[in-house]
This record gives C-alpha cells, structure tokens and sequence, in this order.
C-alpha cells in the first residue's frame, strides 16, 4: 500500500488525485493533506480521508482549521506555514507526494520530495520552470523517482522506454506537445483587446484553475511545458514542438528517428494521469470514460499562432537563454496574470509585461534555491514596478 502526501489538496488536482485514491483503498492511505489557505474545504477532506497531518500554508488559517477539525471528530497533528509544508514533504510518514501547489509557492516542499528520495507526481510545473537543474539533480541524488502527471508530460513519459534513458540513447528525434488552443484560438490580437478574466477562464475543453486557465488562454501554458520538457527529458530546445489540437484527445506525442511517431491518447480528464502515476507500473481503474473515436470523427492540428500568443514565443526564448531566465519569465507571468485577474491589466498586456521585464533582468547563472528566490522578487517587484507605469 502507498501511503501519500497531497499538496493542494483543495484544489482541482488535488481534487482529482483523491477520487482517484477513493476508487482504491486497498492500494493507498492518505497520510498528510496540505492547502494553501482554504480550511474548510481541506476540514472537509480530512474528516473523508483521515490523514495523520493537515497542513495549512496560511498560518492565519491554522486556528480555524483546528475547529473545524475538532468539530469534525477528527485527530490530527495541525501544521502551518511554509517551514511546515516543507517538513511534511520530506517526513517520512508517505511515500509518494503529489505535487500539486500552484506557482512558486510549490518550489520548496517540491524540492524536499526530492531530496528525500520519495515518488514525486509532479503537477507544480513552475518548480522545473524555476529550478529545474536543481530539481533534476535532487531527485538523482535522493534516488526517489519523478513521474509527471501534467497530461502532456505524463503522456510523454507513457511513449518513453520505462528507464527513460537520454532520448538520443533511444533514438527520439522530437518531443510533440499537443496544446488545445485555450478558448481564443483562431482569434486575432485585434479581437483579444477586450478580453475579460470570464472569458479567458472558460476554457473549451478542461476544467482548471483560474490562473492555470489564462496562461492556457495565453499560451503561457504550453510554454512553461515546453522548459518542463526540456529539464524532465533532457530534451533541447530545438528537438521540442508544440502543435495546436482542439479536441485534447491526443495529450502529446513522440517521434522516434525510423519516423515511427507514438501517441497517447484518452478523454481531456486528469484522472488518466493521475491514476497512471501512482499506480505505476500497474494500471488501475480511473473512473475515467472510453474514448469513443467514432464519435469524435476527427482529430485536427496546426501550428500555434506565436504572434498573436506572444507568451509561447517568450518561453522559447527564456530557455534559449539559459540561467535563470526562465525564472523570471514565471514570475513576471504570475504577477502580469494576478493583475489581469484583477482588472488592472489588459489580457494582452500579461505578454508586453513578460516581455518587458526579460529585457530588464539578463539572465544569470542558476547558483541555489536562495539564490532563485531572491531572483525571483526581485522580478515580481519588477513586474509590478512596470504594471504601475501603465496605469
């Protein structure tokens, strides 16, 4: 039996990793359960799963968890703060962590999983955007295994040998990203002036978080899978594509140098994924439905449009540049995107101040994870520095 962490278990992942768990509980036991700040609703869950630890990353959500805890008939030990979630990563009470905070806030814990040598299922892309060398090298030195459980990486993995060995080692000559487009696909930068959060946060075919959701509508999405491949399979920039498929039916593909090209494919549902990554090398039931392709009739692709989705544009470039540009590039992205959010910025200003914020901060060398934080206020107060200019 795997005994599992949750990180941002209130959340969409989350959410979906535990009726994934629900289906088996004869193979897993929910140990530790951490959110960033919803108390109720991760209250809820660990009145359900009875885990030994709740975490909650809001220290000033952490006597309220308590009640309702208490209320719930539910003994515990109650944790707050980051130092916290980072403890619980590593504590040797799981030995899987699901890896499923949003942003930056996921780095440190992410990086504890590896050190300690646990399964990682990685969902936390922007822990690989940030600090992916470091990462990498955590794992191979804790001797834990990564598996990604991000549809397109995941899928990837699927279509690798199970050792993953350098892909020139096996013959891979590209990595093929499927991305569905986001709900302005086809549209002109004309047509995205008027943007507003609702519409960017309808997604056609997934159901996500809000920030996931507009860095889908931006491309933005795509771009950070693109440095996530990079760093996950060791992949050059110019041995990895993306290509626009509006069904989501095919989660991405592999093109091997016979001209062999495998694919995986499945419903746009992340219990697929999710189910694949913690019952691997097994295969087990994920409540997931049949893809019928009869039904779906057709399968379409074409080349994204990088120059009206700027931000797809910009990921490339901050991988090319090496460093820690691709640290920058995330959090001027989460910052832009917070803003959009919020009504102080125009859905096509999210790139402009991506853009602008790259020109400002040359890359530098990845030296630590200290190092990269600090990096990375440095470019959130940039962002907001040039947001205000704007207003």
């Amino acid at each position: 039996m795997r005994t599992l962490a949750i990180f941002g278990a209130t959340g969409s992942i989350g959410s979906s990793t535990l009726d994934v768990v629900a289906r088996h509980p004869d193979r897993f036991h929910v140990a530790v359960l951490a959110a960033h700040r919803n108390s109720a609703k991760l209250a809820q869950l660990c009145v359900r799963f009875r885990p030994q630890v709740a975490v909650i990353a809001d220290p000033a959500k952490e006597a309220d968890l308590r009640d309702r805890l208490r209320a719930g008939g539910v003994t515990c030990e109650v944790h707050s703060g980051m130092d916290a979630l980072r403890q619980a990563a590593a504590d040797p009470s799981s030995d899987t962590v699901v890896a499923a905070i949003v942003g930056a806030a996921g780095l440190e814990s992410t990086m504890a999983a590896a050190r300690a040598g646990k399964r990682l299922l990685l969902a936390n892309k922007e822990s690989v955007v940030m600090a992916g060398e470091l990462l990498m090298q955590a794992q191979r030195e804790g001797g834990g295994e990564l598996i990604p459980i991000d549809s397109e990486h995941n899928a990837i993995f699927q279509c690798l040998p199970g050792e993953r060995p350098m892909l020139a080692e096996i013959g891979v000559r590209r990595l093929i990203l499927t991305a569905s487009g986001g709900p302005f696909r086809g549209r002109t930068r004309a047509e995205l002036v008027e943007i507003t959060p609702e519409q960017a946060c309808a997604h056609p075919n997934w159901v996500m978080g809000r920030k996931i959701s507009v860095d889908s509508a931006t491309l933005m999405n795509k771009g950070l899978e693109v440095i996530e491949a990079h760093h996950l399979f060791g992949a050059s920039p110019d041995t990895i594509d993306v290509v626009v498929h509006a069904q989501s039916l095919v989660h991405s593909l592999v093109e091997y140098v016979d001209g062999s090209v495998l694919a995986q494919l499945g419903n746009p549902d992340m219990r697929t994924a999710l189910a694949h990554a913690l019952a691997w090398p097994d295969r087990i039931e994920a409540g997931v439905a049949p893809l019928d392709l009869a039904a779906a009739a057709r399968l379409d692709f074409e080349k994204p449009d990088t120059q009206t989705f700027r931000c797809l544009a910009l990921a490339f470039q901050a991988l090319r540049a090496g460093g820690d540009a691709t640290t920058v590039l995330n959090a001027a992205n989460e910052v832009a995107v917070a803003a959009f959010l919020d009504g102080a910025l125009p859905f096509l200003g999210i790139a402009e101040i991506i853009e602008q914020v790259l020109e400002e901060l040359p890359s530098q060398v990845v030296v630590d994870i200290p190092t990269l934080v600090t990096r990375d206020r440095i470019a959130r107060d940039t962002a907001h520095r040039c947001i205000g200019l704007r207003c």
